[in-house]
């Protein structure tokens, strides 16, 4: 089992993600790889081998009203090609998960149209660096628009009309609220796609699906010989401080919030993901990869490690 976490490293100062700059400033996907590129040593020295690339690499590189930046894999292939080999001799497992306004149910054309070619380019990249069938980018199905089978089959039939290369590295999650692992399993029997099984999600599963047949759906949709990964994450439980303004006085108080249960932790629960892993191993669902999705990012992943090789050495000891 490969451990990894998402984009932002949060235990070595002044390692970015991407580059971040305003348009103004031409940024552009050769900054982003020196970053990856520090970042890839970082991980070498942690041993961490998954990790989750930031979708933001190529920067504008899907804007309708910036041509300039569509061109930057093109400009980037060598660059590309090398920081993938690097890759390879570390043994790292790399993915995506683009932001929510790529929405391949959309009843807006323009808008599923720009999201096919922000997927096709994060593809590309993947394409470019030599990544294996196990680099994938990971989708919602979107917004449901008052009709969930509408935009099921919205998604299958954009799903389709994709290009062969993007097909090929799409992944579906199950989503905390709209999109259930029974609404994306009705989704892989349509087009194939691989789902991806979101823990903290599951939460929503209006259909009363066990935990070990939602999660033998998804490992079992993936293609022989490609390993499947999931998402993984602890609910948050402590309370927040929530700051509310008067704009009439000016004055700024904070308010105690109880956490919400779609909320991410900080860190992982090592006994929920230890039972989680028994569970699996015990219903002889095979391996899998898990993409940690806490919000102490690198942090949580080497605080988990330390955790399972303290509590369960016996199941864990080689992570």
């Amino acid at each position: 089992m490969r451990l990894g976490f998402a984009v932002k490293v949060l235990g070595q100062p002044n390692l970015k993600s991407h580059d971040s700059r305003r348009w103004q400033n031409n940024p552009h996907l050769s900054v982003s790889l020196a970053y990856v590129r520090d970042i890839f040593l970082y991980l070498e020295r942690q041993g961490i081998t998954m990790y989750r690339l930031s979708s933001e690499l190529a920067p504008y590189v899907a804007h309708p009203g910036l041509p300039q930046f569509h061109n930057q894999v093109d400009e980037c292939l060598q660059e590309l090609e090398a920081v993938g080999q690097m890759a390879q001799r570390q043994g790292l497992r790399l993915s995506f998960h683009p932001p929510s306004y790529v929405n391949l149910s959309s009843p807006d054309e323009t808008l599923a149209s720009r999201g096919t070619r922000w997927l096709t380019t994060l593809a590309r990249i993947l394409d470019a660096m030599g990544a294996g069938p196990e680099g994938v980018v990971v989708v919602h199905i979107g917004g449901a628009y008052g009709n969930k089978r509408l935009a099921l089959e919205r998604f299958a039939l954009r799903w389709e009309k994709l290009p062969e290369l993007t097909r090929r590295r799409l992944a579906l999650e199950n989503d905390d609220s709209r999109f259930s692992v029974a609404d994306i399993g009705w989704v892989h029997k349509r087009t194939g796609i691989p789902l991806v099984f979101d823990y903290l999600h599951f939460l929503n599963n209006p259909d009363g699906m066990e935990l070990t047949e939602a999660l033998a759906k998804c490992l079992q949709s993936w293609p022989e010989g490609v390993r499947p990964k999931i998402h993984f994450s602890s609910p948050r439980t402590a309370m927040k401080l929530v700051k509310l303004s008067d704009t009439a006085s000016g004055q700024v108080r904070r308010k105690a919030r109880p956490p919400q249960t779609t909320e991410h932790a900080d860190f992982i629960n090592p006994f929920e993901f230890i039972a989680f892993c028994k569970m699996a191993k015990n219903a002889g669902l095979g391996d899998f990869d898990v993409m940690l999705e806490a919000k102490a990012k690198d942090l949580a992943l080497l605080r988990l490690r330390d955790d399972l090789r303290k509590f369960a050495p016996e199941e864990f000891d080689g992570i």
